[in-house]
C-alpha cells in the first residue's frame, strides 16, 4: 500500500487544504473539546502544508510555520485513524525533511505530544527542556539538525 501514497505539498486554501482542515480538526482538535475554526487560518497562509494521499484521498498532513531562515517549526502531524500504524507519519515527516532541506533549512522544531516522543525519537530528534502543558496536555519541546 505504501508504494501507491504520494507524498506532496497542499496548497493554502485549495479543496485538498479544505481536507487537511477537517482531518486535522478530526484527529487533533476535536478529541480535546476544541475547533479548528476558532483558530484563525489565514495565520496558515505562508506555512508549508504537507500532505501524503492515498487513491486521492488525504490521509495524512503536517504544517511548517518558518521560524527564521534556517529554522521551521513543525506542527500539526495528523494521520487519518484508518491508516495509523502503517508507516506514513514516518513517510511523511522523512518527505518533509528532504522537501526543508531543498529549501535551505538545517533545524526543525516541534512540540510533541507526550505520547509520541517515542515515534519522533525513532526519527533522530531528541528533547530539549522540560515537559510542558499545551493544549491540556504533556509536550516535549523537539528538534533535529538537517543533514
Amino acid at each position: 500500500m505504501t508504494d501507491k501514497i504520494i507524498t506532496r505539498q497542499i496548497v493554502y486554501n485549495s479543496s485538498e487544504y479544505k481536507q487537511e482542515i477537517e482531518l486535522r480538526n478530526r484527529i487533533l482538535k476535536i478529541p480535546l473539546g476544541l475547533n479548528i475554526y476558532d483558530l484563525n487560518l489565514e495565520e496558515e497562509i505562508d506555512d508549508f502544508h504537507l500532505g501524503c494521499f492515498y487513491e486521492n484521498k488525504l490521509i495524512a498532513v503536517l504544517v511548517l510555520t518558518k521560524i527564521n531562515d534556517s529554522k521551521i517549526q513543525m506542527r500539526q502531524v495528523a494521520v487519518n485513524e484508518l491508516y495509523q500504524g502503517r508507516n506514513i507519519g514516518k513517510k511523511l515527516v522523512e518527505f518533509s525533511e528532504i522537501f526543508l532541506l531543498q529549501k535551505g533549512f538545517s533545524k526543525i522544531v516541534l512540540n510533541a505530544r507526550k505520547n509520541v516522543v517515542p515515534f519522533y525519537e525513532k526519527l533522530g530528534y531528541y528533547s530539549v527542556g522540560e515537559e510542558f502543558i499545551e493544549v491540556f496536555i504533556p509536550h516535549l519541546r523537539m528538534e533535529k539538525k538537517l543533514k
